[in-house]
């Protein structure tokens, strides 16, 4: 695949750009160690309250399963022997 000579020139000058880059631009404060920084205090907040409503809902969403399983349990089973309703028979005796 030949690129022009324009791409090459282009491609070469972003190649030199990003090298040159200041070394503040490359990372936060947290990949530089100084997690006493506001950044990264409010990073980790920032991850902390992530967390917590993933947590929440994973929760919610197994606590509907549990609800759902007790209601399952405490319904009887349809032409179940040992849980069919009394006969009419038995009602008047």
């Amino acid at each position: 695949m030949k690129c022009s000579k324009i791409t090459q020139f282009i491609l070469g000058l972003i190649a030199v750009a990003a090298v040159n880059l200041p070394t503040g631009a490359q990372a936060c404060a947290a990949c530089f160690g100084r997690s006493d920084s506001r950044l990264a205090q409010g990073m980790n907040m920032g991850i902390l309250v992530l967390l917590f409503f993933i947590v929440s809902m994973l929760a919610m969403i197994s606590m509907f399963f549990v609800f759902l399983g007790r209601r399952a349990s405490q319904q009887p089973l349809p032409g179940h022997p040992d849980q069919t309703a009394t006969a009419p028979n038995d009602l008047h005796n």
